[in-house]
């Protein structure tokens, strides 16, 4: 078992912006994270932003800025939210995999559409 990526785009949908990129898909996080220069190209003002304190896997506590609305495309699914910005790469966390139906399956290395929903993604609304 190894890190699992995947090919996702971001898009600002206040300032129609796009980007592709590659993110690490991780359960044991909660939110979507991107980097500053991917927040920055997709036209986000760090200093017109609400910040959020986050404790880290170290145990350590810090503020770091959160961006929005932020639509997240994977495949032909996607869901809209805001992002914490801080980091190196973008990591894709339980919170946007759950929103737009995603496994991960650790042993193939892969992110895909859960396989009980194939065409349109589900949700638990109890």
């Amino acid at each position: 078992m190894g890190l699992t990526y995947a090919e996702v785009t971001l898009e600002s949908t206040f300032r129609k912006r796009k980007l592709n990129t590659r993110a690490l898909a991780d359960s044991g996080a909660v939110f979507m994270i991107i980097p500053q220069h991917i927040a920055l190209q997709l036209g986000f003002d760090l200093e017109e932003t609400s910040t959020r304190e986050v404790t880290l896997a170290d145990g350590s506590r810090r503020q770091v800025p959160m961006v929005g609305p932020l639509r997240v495309h994977f495949e032909d699914r996607w869901c809209d939210l805001s992002a914490l910005v801080f980091g190196d790469e973008p990591l894709l966390g339980a919170v946007p995999m759950e929103m737009m139906d995603l496994v991960l399956d650790p042993a193939s290395q892969q992110l895909r559409p859960n396989p009980e929903n194939p065409y349109l993604p589900g949700a638990l609304a109890k």
